[in-house]
């Protein structure tokens, strides 16, 4: 098996590619509750955690609110700093984010 056992869970569409090619990358999971939908993001573990934020909420959310209004979470934990890279907040092959509103919203 190639690929960790998440990322071949149901997801929507084609990877987001943020890696250069031919060096080092990993694949994260991008999940958003408020939609239902997941997204894979191949990116260097360089790569800047707003870049990601950004890129998972255009194509899960298009034309949502800005994305200030949006937290990303690893491990149950917001990540605090948006310019910290992914190796820096603990990501590994397979890691799972969850982008959601940071305000909570009730349930209908």
């Amino acid at each position: 098996m190639s690929e960790t056992f998440v990322n071949q869970l149901r997801t929507r569409g084609d990877v987001i590619e943020l890696a250069s090619p031919g060096g080092p990358a990993i694949t994260v999971r991008v999940e958003m509750p408020e939609v239902w939908d997941v997204v894979r993001v191949h990116a260097s573990p360089d790569e800047r955690i707003l870049l990601i934020k950004l890129r998972a909420l255009e194509a899960l959310a298009p034309g949502s609110l800005p994305h200030e209004e949006y937290v990303l979470k690893l491990n149950g934990w917001e990540v605090l700093d948006e310019g910290a890279t992914l190796a820096a907040t603990g990501a590994v092959e397979g890691s799972i984010f969850v982008l959601t509103s940071r305000k909570r919203r009730p349930v209908k």
